[in-house]
Formats: C-alpha cells, sequence, structure tokens
C-alpha cells in the first residue's frame, strides 16, 4: 500500500461527489447491470438500504468526461497518471487494441466486489480518491486452496461464493482471517493499494467512496499473461471483437517492442511446459506395470480421486 502519489494527481485534489454532480449529472455511466445519468445513481446511492448496493463500475469514464491521463511531464493538463513505481505496462503496445483497463468506482457503504482474480492474469492498482475500503487477499497457487467459502471449478472458469459481502464476511471472515496466506488493510483516502498477478481479492466500501483502479501487465508477470492468452483462450475478457487472437497479437506487438523480453518470457512458459510434460512422463513411466510375486506382470490403474498434487496434464 503506498500513501503519496496519489495525492499529486488533480483528481484528488478536486473530485467529489457534489464536484462530479456539477460537472457531469447527466452523463450515463455503467452501475452493474444497469446504465444511469450520475445524478440517478448518487441519488440511489445516498438513499438505499441494500445489503449489495449497485456498485459503479465505469470502463469508459476516461473518454466520457474528457480526461487526459499521463504524466504531466508528458500530459500537461493530465487529470491522473499511473503510479511510476509500477513501471511499465506491458499491455500499453496493444494501444488501441489493449483489453479493458481502467475504471471509475463509485459506491456507497456495504458496495464492493466479492472474491475474484483480475483478468487476463494482469496485476492492479486501486487508487482511493474518497472515501475507505477494506481489502482482505489471498497469493493464487496450485498448491493453495482458494479462500475460505469459495469454491472453483478445475479450469479456474467458473467461481462459486456467497451472494454478498456481508453473507461471506458472516459466514467465512473469521475462517479466513486465520488462513495461512491472509492480508488484510483499510486503503484510505490517497492510498493506493497493489494487487499482484493472480490474488484472490474481495473489498468493500466502508463508506461512500470513489476510487480508479487499474489492470496492467509488469515485466514480472509477462509469462504469466502470455501463458493466459494462450492456454486460457476461453477465459479471456475484455478485447473488442475485432481482435481475433489476442494470444497472437500481444506476441507481435511485443516482438515490435520489447523482442529479447518476449523471448525470455516464452523460453520461460516452455521450460514450464517441459517440466510439467516430464513430471508426468515419469509418472506414468514407472508406475504403468506392477510386477506380482509370480514374475508376471500387470497393468496398473490409478485415479486422481486422492492425489494432492499440483502437476498439470498436458
Amino acid at each position: 500500500m503506498l500513501t503519496e502519489p496519489v495525492k499529486e494527481w488533480p483528481v484528488f485534489q478536486k473530485w467529489s461527489t457534489d464536484e462530479l454532480l456539477a460537472k457531469y449529472s447527466s452523463t450515463i455511466f455503467r452501475a452493474e447491470a444497469v446504465d444511469w445519468p450520475l445524478n440517478t445513481y448518487v441519488e440511489y446511492m445516498r438513499n438505499n438500504s441494500d445489503e449489495s448496493p449497485l456498485y459503479l463500475f465505469d470502463r469508459s469514464f476516461v473518454e466520457k468526461m474528457g480526461l487526459e491521463v499521463g504524466h504531466p511531464s508528458v500530459v500537461p493538463n493530465a487529470a491522473y497518471w499511473p503510479p511510476p513505481c509500477f513501471g511499465e505496462d506491458l499491455f500499453a503496445v496493444l494501444d488501441s487494441d489493449r483489453p479493458d483497463s481502467r475504471w471509475l468506482i463509485i459506491g456507497p457503504e456495504r458496495s464492493g466486489s466479492t472474491f475474484h482474480k483480475d483478468p487476463n492474469a494482469t496485476s492492479a492498482w486501486n487508487a482511493v480518491l474518497r472515501g475507505s475500503k477494506y481489502w482482505i487477499m489471498f497469493p493464487s497457487s496450485s498448491k493453495l486452496p482458494p479462500p475460505p467459502g469459495v469454491y472453483v471449478s478445475d479450469d479456474q472458469s467458473e467461481v462459486t461464493s456467497p451472494l454478498s459481502i456481508a453473507e461471506w464476511l458472516i459466514g467465512f471472515h473469521a475462517e479466513a482471517r486465520r488462513t495461512p496466506g491472509c492480508l488484510e488493510g483499510i486503503c484510505g483516502e490517497g492510498e493506493v493499494l497493489h494487487v499482484p498477478s493472480g490474488w484472490w481479492h474481495l473489498v468493500v466500501n466502508l463508506e461512500p467512496s470513489i476510487a480508479i483502479t487499474q489492470n496492467f501487465v509488469p515485466r514480472g508477470h509477462l509469462s504469466a499473461a502470455l501463458d493466459f492468452l494462450q492456454n486460457k483462450a476461453d477465459q479471456v475478457s475484455g478485447f473488442r471483437k475485432n481482435v481475433d487472437d489476442p494470444f497472437a497479437r500481444f506476441v507481435d506487438k511485443m516482438r515490435q517492442s520489447y523482442p529479447e523480453l518476449l523471448d525470455e518470457a516464452l523460453e520461460e512458459l516452455a521450460k514450464q511446459k517441459e517440466g510439467r510434460k516430464r513430471k508426468w512422463d515419469e509418472i506414468v513411466h514407472a508406475n504403468s506395470r506392477v510386477d506380482d510375486p509370480s514374475g508376471k506382470t500387470e497393468e496398473f490403474s490409478f485415479g486422481f480421486g486422492g492425489d494432492d498434487s499440483d502437476i498439470e496434464v498436458p
């Protein structure tokens, strides 16, 4: 969690709910499954008593609000810019073909997001401009189960958990806090939280809040993003319809801009794949035939029901 970069942003110094209403009252924003003018959403936000309030989560806010984004040394009228400490965003090589990557988030107390991982194996930062947010996070690994109360399909394409944040907090929060790897904290005004690639996280607003979040691919997680785009194509999201093959498009653009970095990441992926295949072959060859006392051999069969190995079948 960082405490300084956001405080330099003009939007941090100027934005409040009333300020946004004064400028963007009739602008349409997406609040989960509905599109409302900002004044309609703010009226709802201020008067609702829902257990799970609607959350304004808009991916096109920069265009709708006419904002300029970038470091002021390059973009003099910038409204905000990604904290430099996170380094370059390799998805930027895709330019207009990049998947959805930034969102304006506005919500009342109790609103938020249930447990999820960020899309396309990206990392993220979340900057709070007004209000405060409670976060609880868990690292992700084939050797670790998902957070308590969260159930994931074998291919990780489907996630089942309590319908509301309140239900999860009541039923599983105490257990989660005792679970190895659990991290939790409160992110307040002017602070920004980093979510590493692949981490499970749940977030809830402790008071009416305004935030900006962005997903990105840092150098250290390039291989994870490439692996996801190549091997989980059915789970890739956020790309425009004209991008038929996100993996091929990303590789092509990386080849033009960062050829050495791309080669290193692809080599790492190849080694990981070969390592998984070698482990699998060793198991199959070692156990495919078992000698019995008479000197005869019989076929050996096995199943996965009680196997806690993290080996992936190629």
